[in-house]
């Protein structure tokens, strides 16, 4: 067990978590790296953590004094299990949680909305990452990423609707600095890339890059959510199409500098992520 206060991270073998957790190690903070497996995690100290399984919260919170805290994904209600959570790590001596939320949901919106509502009435020291949509989604394990590689095709209810994609590594460098610095924001900061682009423009961007053919195809959202609905629960899926529904409509039409201001450097676009990321294959 590590001796000074470390930083729990949760999900850090995913697209945030593994990376705030690397870029947290290398600067020399503790860091007890939580994930269902307790997988290894380079220069950190692994634990298994389930969120459903409250018999592991506690010796997951064992010299924590921050967290880290990833929802658990495709949960409507993640409430229920994050806030008794959430109690806990603060009555152990946890003293600031960073949450990773979305831009496309407000404080006091469903789901991790609530969590975001709920949380600077645990922590005097908080910050809620609110990012846009992941560049990631388009080069990893997502779904859109799988439908590019085998037909070459994006599938969203999204229409022309414009969206300021993020990249992950600066998401995890904004965690970091609002994790470590001597102040904790105490606010909600939205992510985005430096342009919005529609997943057409992304469609081509990769073509480019690729030299494959990907073209967007829209769908109306009722297609779009009985043909989610065909993988994970109704309700999900519902919300997910919504979230289509609403780009379509602008809602995340815009670009923000949080990035830069927060980190020093600009943020990453996606033409450069595409190339660093499908280089690698």
């Amino acid at each position: 067990m590590t001796t000074a206060p470390a930083t729990l991270v949760i999900g850090a073998t995913g697209t945030t978590g593994g990376r705030t957790a690397a870029l947290l190690t290398a600067a020399g903070h503790p860091v007890r790296a939580a994930s269902r497996g307790g997988a290894p995690v380079a220069g950190a100290e692994p634990v298994r953590f389930d969120w459903y399984d409250p018999d592991t919260h506690d010796t997951a919170l064992d010299g924590v004094d921050r967290l880290y805290l990833i929802p658990p994904v495709g949960d409507p209600d993640p409430e229920a299990v994050v806030l008794p959570f959430l109690r806990r790590a603060r009555a152990r001596g946890a003293r600031r949680a960073v949450l990773l939320s979305a831009s496309s949901i407000p404080e006091g919106g469903p789901a991790v909305g609530r969590v975001h509502a709920a949380l600077p009435g645990v922590f005097d020291e908080w910050a809620v990452l609110r990012p846009s949509w992941f560049m990631q989604n388009f080069t990893g394990d997502h779904m859109h990423a799988r439908g590019i590689r085998e037909d070459g095709v994006i599938v969203t209810a999204a229409g022309d609707g414009r969206v300021g994609f993020v990249d992950a590594d600066d998401i995890a460098a904004v965690a970091v600095r609002v994790l470590t610095d001597e102040r904790a924001p105490d606010t909600d900061l939205v992510l985005t890339g430096p342009e919005a682009l529609s997943h057409a423009d992304v469609a081509a961007v990769l073509t480019e890059v690729t030299g494959r053919p990907v073209r967007h195809r829209p769908l109306p959202y009722e297609e779009m959510r009985e043909r989610l609905a065909r993988r994970m629960p109704a309700g999900f899926a519902a919300m997910l199409a919504g979230m289509d529904r609403a780009i379509a409509e602008g809602a995340e039409d815009r670009v923000t500098d949080t990035v830069e201001r927060l980190t020093g450097r600009p943020a990453g676009g996606f033409r450069a992520l595409a190339e660093r990321e499908l280089a690698r294959r």
